[in-house]
């Protein structure tokens, strides 16, 4: 059937899907600017996408171009059948047809090996339509489609090892809390907020009390139980708006904004004399807390006077919180 002068010609069409492609549309977006380009370009009166999730069992329907909300829920229903030619084509990856409508596997093929995507279907007015229909077009859409299936997963797998080599970057793998260089930054931004706001900020420092006896007298996978049971208790005693952090082998860092951190520090310790014995084991924690800008204005200054806080406290009473007004 010659086109009409209201249709594009197939490879105009084709241009046009690819290019909603390659512009890094939503996959919804791209598969739709292409099927709607393959509708016109053929004169079919609707397509179907399915796709193989790799953590689901069977394909789903992921979307329509053509069909009303009637006609879409009838399509559900529909593919639901292991003969239709979306199911079918999308299982035995190969062309299936049935009636007015052709379907042709998405796949995938990298170093020789091919990945099932998923499926695309063509309805035409008639069988006789879906049989004059250009394979080769057919065919080509079906690529396309592939190739903007497989960019979009291309494209979440690299962004979620982005945000997962960003999370390994800024936080403690054994504990799952901030490390050392993301909690100096996020100080270093609480001094510059509360300087510019006329603010403060407090700063205590944790130790855990015996902590090399521990892992002395009961091995590392004590003593890395004992750090995680801190942690836990350190995440779950602070607010909101405070940040804590591994700063050591068994110290933490807790940034406080405002002047809460000396009630927030008894919190903690509050809550590590209600953790169970590890190894047989008594955990308990000592604290220093120093306030900006009355102990220190600077990252290092406000960190050297929690240090010494903790340090009275050590030779004073362990499982106690030292302030620096008490040696001042």
């Amino acid at each position: 059937m010659p086109a009409s002068v209201d249709r594009p010609a197939p490879l105009e069409a084709l241009a046009a899907g690819v290019a909603a492609t390659l512009r890094g549309a939503d996959l919804d977006e791209g598969l739709g600017s292409l099927l709607a380009a393959g509708i016109a370009a053929l004169d079919a009166r609707s397509a179907m996408v399915s796709l193989q999730d790799p953590d689901r069992p069977a394909p789903e329907l992921a979307l329509t171009v053509g069909l009303d909300e009637a006609a879409q829920a009838a399509a559900v229903a529909a593919v639901a059948d292991p003969s239709h030619p979306l199911t079918a084509a999308g299982r035995d990856r190969a062309e299936s047809r049935a009636g007015a409508t052709v379907g042709l596997p998405l796949i995938a093929s990298r170093a020789g090996i091919e990945e099932p995507l998923g499926a695309i279907a063509l309805t035409f007015a008639s069988e006789a339509d879906a049989t004059a229909a250009d394979p080769t077009f057919l065919q080509l859409v079906a690529d396309v489609a592939a190739l903007a299936v497989d960019r979009s997963r291309l494209a979440a797998t690299a962004a979620e090892r982005s945000e997962w080599f960003e999370r390994l970057a800024n936080t403690d793998p054994l504990t799952g809390l901030a490390n050392q260089r993301t909690i100096l930054r996020v100080l270093e931004l609480e001094l510059t907020r509360a300087g510019r706001q006329g603010g403060e900020v407090s700063v205590a420092v944790f130790d855990v009390d015996d902590f090399a006896a521990t892992n002395e007298a009961s091995g590392r996978d004590a003593g890395d139980d004992v750090l995680r049971s801190v942690a836990a208790v350190l995440a779950g005693s602070v607010r909101l708006v405070d940040t804590v952090a591994r700063f050591g082998g068994d110290e933490f860092l807790l940034v406080a904004p405002g002047s809460a951190g000396a009630t927030v520090t008894r919190r903690v310790l509050d809550g590590i004399a209600d953790l169970p014995p590890i190894a047989g084991r008594t955990i308990t924690i000592t604290a220093g807390v120093a306030r900006f800008p009355d102990d220190g204005t600077g990252v290092e200054s406000l960190i050297a006077a929690a240090q010494a806080a903790l340090d009275r406290a050590r030779d004073e009473r362990r499982g106690t919180v030292e302030t620096t007004e008490a040696g001042s």
